[in-house]
């Protein structure tokens, strides 16, 4: 629990409030949201502040020294060793400091502000054909500010070294609140600098007269780790001559910045940094070397290295086990992956050419076959779309280790380490062998080429004999990297988890020199206290620890697949993939807003506090949690895309149920739910009336007065003639083989002509199709949190279903939330019922069943192809995928490209309410109605979803055709 906040506080935000352009938070719950990364603390900071400018942050740092109060320049806190929690004046520059302030293409250099997130800047750097060397796995997400914080690296590490050896000059607020540049000096520049007044030349006179002794410098040359990865304690040895770093660019010349980088927000506040860039390899490829042990895998990479790849990543058993279990991931593993090996070694190799790519790999298998590995396959893989889906693997494997059920978890503290690779099998094996001795399974992953193991210790830290753990493994480790010349901390940082180790590890001399810096740098102590030098204990301040607890609300929903409410929210371990904005889905209100408690992160966050006490548990059905959870528009993708499948659309109807069960439901959330009611009996010969009637503007402005229904929305018209009613006359379509189609309500009462060019479609390629049609399947009562009703609509349906999954027809449906209700919701709204678990095996979306049926020739080709933009719903990019999509329209002769637009933003009922209006337009602005309006006039744009169809309507007055109604076209005109 938080410890009591300093007497100044009050005072110092005072002042800061007056003096920042940017908000200061100090309300528990921007604490709470606040108090986590993706490491094993949670520590409450004193406030927060979301800075508007570097001025703001100079004036954070002048207020914090005044009043002594400590301060944590932080980006998107995705940091694994828990550098990035403290209780201090948590500066959050992701929300704002985000420019790419200059590009220097000649130069081949860019400065940026430290909230950039590296995959976005890398993409204004492609056009230029450079990027940023450091790749970390949590590029979509990690900023600038961090990277450099960490001193991080990734895959590509043996080509390009640490993030240090890039950085060539920075900006920077000094521990004072003054302003300073650091870049390379010559040693006459260097002196004179020293001699000015104030902190920084304090600090150039200090760190220059302590590396230029001979006795430090001793001392730094053999205390500091030989292997060249690494990034613990400060960076001195790259101001020492021949300090041993793995050196990109050679410039000798003085550079605090270097020293600045890796120092996790100890030395001074970041404003903007200029870094080293290179090409983009003109070409790639990768070789997936299979193996029947770990041993035999890792004794083989210094053979591997012969070859001269680019990178060689790890993928073990149980990160294949893992990805296996996430749809989105085990889609893109079935594409590569032979047989079932215990692990695969990602190989890559650049060229310019084709060519120079084979020759690469031809070397590898012929010094595998030298060398006598073991190797139980090579796969290439050339294409450029293939290896970014094995790369996808490879980066969402630390999440796919956390997301392991239960409490028992893959622990970040030794994850860091680095060895020589002649000696990685043997670290691995005596490490693995420790930890089994102790009662631990050990689960590894990452960058096998640079000797770094990510090792973590399956630990239950809600166990204090399990948390003792911690420290007795990490001494081992340390023993074993001292023997094998390793580093303790490779791209990771010290943080909380390794700075406790630092003295023991880098020995008491060289230790004593960074606690010298730190006095140069901070002499009053106050930024970011605690890490790589005088650190509390490593198991302080732990996310869970033995006194954790967990308060559950009343069930309202089956989360025994989870092992319980508690452990679905736990799943998440802070790693902040929801924080992505540049591609995917997840999370769409937080790539609007980049407000923290929009992520799926901070959502977590927000209902772990209320059961563990950290907020009041009434907040369970409280008001501040509605709000946080009210932005979440259940596109199920953080199921799918976030590596540890937390499924909060899941958590948001348990939340939304005891909500309504406390205060009631609302009039219009009622309304909305049982709509479908409304189309059944409003469809037919009084439908045109109805619709003159809700389109009329006194109608609307009454809605939106009286229900918060916003009045610049028109409102889907119903159907004068519905399709249960046009094909009830038909039957059983066709000759073959039997399937039903299941006529959900919207395609069924609103836009029958798309339900019956499925019929028509269906029956045309071969299908005898019967069809059902009636009650609501109760996705809209999901959606508003009407679980009792959601329930009943449920029984109801399977009741209907049930009789035709058990004769094994296909159950085929249009709406991808309809028909994946099925799939999903009603295995928890109904558990334990067998018939629901036939029915979701039978039920089948219209693009899997004709995709197949294309791969099969059952499909007419279009005599007129046209290029068809496609947008699939939500639901269904998380559950099944877009391929079939693409398979399908492209059976049919047309040249598809799949958008990655994200969520439209309509989101059933949700883009109609007032209060959600302007987000609802700004999430399809983000990607989707952009590039609708690039597409010409001759593109067709696809998409099956009904909420989509409609908010591409409304933004671009572009008609979205559903992909029945493109291959009805082709029956129409065949070739």
């Amino acid at each position: 629990m938080p410890r009591p906040r300093p007497a100044a506080l009050p005072d110092a935000l005072a002042e800061l409030r007056r003096r920042a352009d940017g908000e200061v938070r100090d309300d528990r719950v921007s604490r709470i949201l606040y108090s986590t990364d993706a490491s094993i603390y949670q520590v409450e900071p004193h406030a927060v502040l979301i800075p508007r400018s570097a001025d703001d942050l100079q004036a954070a740092v002048e207020v914090a020294a005044t009043h002594g109060l400590p301060v944590l320049p932080r980006t998107s806190g995705t940091s694994l060793a828990g550098q990035a929690v403290n209780e201090a004046l948590v500066l959050d520059c992701s929300r704002h400091l985000d420019r790419v302030l200059e590009v220097d293409a000649e130069r081949r250099r860019v400065r940026v502000e430290p909230g950039v997130v590296l995959d976005e800047l890398n993409a204004r750097l492609r056009p230029h054909g450079l990027t940023f060397g450091p790749d970390p796995a949590s590029s979509d997400r990690a900023a600038i500010g961090g990277i450099v914080g960490n001193n991080s690296t990734g895959a590509h590490s043996i080509l390009y070294g640490m993030t240090a050896d890039h950085v060539l000059e920075m900006g920077v607020v000094l521990s004072d609140g003054t302003r300073a540049r650091f870049g390379p000096l010559e040693p006459d520049a260097v002196e004179s600098t020293g001699r000015r007044p104030g902190l920084e030349a304090s600090i150039y006179r200090g760190i220059a007269a302590l590396v230029a002794d001979e006795a430090n410098q001793a001392v730094v040359r053999k205390g500091t780790p030989r292997h060249w990865r690494r990034c613990g304690g400060y960076n001195l040895d790259r101001l020492v001559p021949d300090g041993g770093s793995f050196r990109v660019e050679a410039d000798s010349r003085f550079n605090l910045a270097k020293l600045v980088c890796g120092s996790e927000g100890t030395l001074a506040v970041v404003t903007d940094v200029t870094l080293g860039l290179v090409p983009v390899p003109r070409r790639t490829a990768l070789a997936l070397v299979h193996f029947d042990s770990l041993h035999r895998a890792l004794s083989a990479v210094p053979v591997m290295l012969e070859a001269r790849p680019s990178a060689i990543e790890l993928l073990d058993r149980m990160g294949l086990t893992l990805c296996r279990g996430v749809p989105a991931y085990a889609r893109l593993l079935a594409t590569f992956l032979e047989g079932d090996p215990d692990c695969i070694l990602i190989t890559e190799f650049q060229s310019d050419d084709k060519a120079g790519l084979e020759a690469g790999i031809d070397r590898l298998e012929a010094a595998l076959r030298r060398g006598r590995t073991g190797a139980s396959a090579v796969v290439r893989i050339l294409e450029p779309g293939r290896q970014g889906d094995v790369w996808t693997v490879r980066k969402v494997g630390l999440g796919l280790m956390m997301s392991v059920k239960g409490d028992y978890k893959p622990i970040p503290f030794i994850e860091d380490a680095a060895v020589p690779v002649e000696h990685l099998a043997d670290y691995v094996e005596e490490i693995e062998r420790f930890c089994g001795d102790l009662g631990s399974r050990l689960a590894c992953y990452a960058h096998a080429s640079a000797g770094c193991l990510h090792l973590r210790p399956m630990i239950d830290a809600k166990q204090a004999r399990e948390v003792a753990k911690l420290p007795e493994i990490l001494a081992f480790a340390i023993e074993l990297l001292h023997g094998y010349g390793g580093s303790l901390s490779s791209e990771h940082g010290d943080g909380r988890a390794r700075s406790w180790a630092n003295e023991r590890f880098f020995g008491p001399e060289l230790y004593a020199l960074y606690q010298r810096v730190k006095g140069v740098f901070d002499p009053g102590g106050l930024l970011n206290p605690g890490n790589l030098v005088d650190p509390p204990a490593m198991t302080e301040d732990l996310r869970y620890g033995e006194t954790y607890s967990a308060a559950l609300p009343p069930p309202r929903l089956d989360f025994s697949a989870e092992l319980g409410f508690d452990r679905a929210i736990e799943m998440c371990n802070g790693a902040g993939v929801c924080r992505k904005r540049a591609a995917g889905t997840m999370c769409p209100s937080f790539m609007v807003t980049r407000e923290e408690e929009h992520s799926t992160r901070g959502r977590a966050n927000l209902l772990r506090a209320a059961m563990d006490g950290r907020l009041p548990p009434r907040e369970l059905q409280g008001r501040r949690l509605y709000e946080a959870l009210d932005l979440c528009v259940e596109c199920k993708a953080c199921k799918a895309e976030c590596p540890s499948s937390v499924d909060m659309a899941k958590i948001k109807l348990q939340f939304l149920a005891g909500y309504h069960d406390a205060h009631g439901t609302p009039l219009r959330a009622r309304l909305f739910a049982h709509a479908p009611a409304v189309g059944r009996r409003v469809a037919g010969p009084a439908a045109g009336a109805v619709n003159v009637l809700l389109a009329a503007r006194p109608v609307k402005a009454a809605l939106e007065r009286l229900l918060g229904i916003d009045r610049r929305r028109a409102l889907p018209p119903f159907a004068r003639r519905s399709a249960p009613a046009i094909l009830a006359s038909r039957g059983a379509a066709g000759r073959g083989e039997p399937l039903t189609l299941f006529l959900d309500c919207f395609n069924a009462y609103q836009t029958p002509a798309i339900a019956v060019a499925a019929y028509e479609v269906l029956s045309a390629a071969g299908f005898a199709v019967s069809t059902v049609a009636g009650r609501c399947c109760g996705r809209p009562m999901i959606s508003k949190g009407l679980v009792d009703d959601a329930r009943q609509a449920a029984r109801a349906t399977v009741d209907r279903l049930a009789p035709i999954a058990a004769r094994g027809e296909p159950i085929v449906g249009l709406e991808p939330s309809c028909l994946l209700s099925l799939r999903d919701e009603y295995l928890y709204l109904l558990p334990g019922d067998e018939r629901a678990r036939t029915v979701a095996a039978r039920a089948v979306t219209f693009e899997e069943l004709m995709a197949r049926r294309a791969e099969e020739g059952g499909v007419a080709a279009s005599s007129a192809p046209a290029p068809v933009l496609v947008h699939d719903h939500c639901h269904q990019k998380a559950l099944v995928g877009s391929a079939a999509s693409r398979r399908l329209l492209a059976a049919a002769g047309h040249d598809v490209e799949v958008l990655d637009a994200g969520c439209c933003g309509l989101a059933g009922a949700f883009g109609y309410e007032r209060e959600h209006y302007e987000i609802s337009l700004a999430m399809a602005e983000r990607r989707l109605l952009p590039a609708v309006r690039e597409a010409t006039e001759a593109t067709l744009i696809v998409a099956n979803g009904t909420s989509c169809r409609q908010q591409i309507r409304h933004g671009c007055g572009r008609r979205a055709l559903h992909p029945a109604e493109v291959l009805h076209a082709a029956l129409r005109s065949p070739v």
